[in-house]
């Protein structure tokens, strides 16, 4: 037997979880809203932008236009990677068989906000980026009503909807 082995037979044993594994008990829906926001308004912005003519002036012009849409196609899928993140931490460590219990579709939830997260980075797609917002929201009344605080909720989308 090995010196752990040995130690958890004479020590007792504590199970910790959240997201930074201390547990520091600290979980809030309002980056993975507010990284949503951000792959929405990258998508806009991207659809906004119009090239140059293709006159042979035109080649800064060109360069100027292939910049902006690099940055803010980087922009998105950070965004939209960070969103998947915050959503992964809320589903492995907050939510647990009770909440389950409670909300027999959370599973599902989080599963498709999770795959609007991957179809935000591989698309430039308005609908999406909108399916993905209306899924955080979903999930966050689900969590801040597993809180017991509706106002927190209300504070929320207060906050999160007037971000642009």
């Amino acid at each position: 037997m090995n010196l752990p082995e040995r130690l958890s037979k004479i020590l007792p044993t504590v199970t910790a979880e959240a997201h930074c594994d201390i547990p520091c008990g600290i979980y809030e829906p309002t980056q993975a809203k507010i990284a949503a926001k951000t792959v929405q308004r990258m998508v806009m912005q991207i659809k906004e932008l119009k090239p140059p003519g293709h006159d042979h002036d035109e080649v800064f012009g060109a360069i100027e236009f292939s910049n902006a849409i690099a940055r803010r196609i980087i922009n998105k899928e950070k965004h939209a990677k960070l969103c998947k993140k915050e959503l992964g931490t809320l589903w492995a460590d907050y939510f647990k068989p009770e909440h389950l219990e409670k909300y027999p579709d959370l599973h599902t939830k989080f599963w498709n906000a999770l795959k609007l997260c991957s179809k935000n980075k591989q698309s430039v797609d308005e609908e999406a980026a909108k399916k993905l917002i209306e899924a955080v929201d979903e999930i966050a009344k689900i969590f801040y009503e597993t809180k017991k605080d509706p106002e927190r909720y209300a504070s929320y989308q207060d906050i999160t909807d007037k971000l642009f």
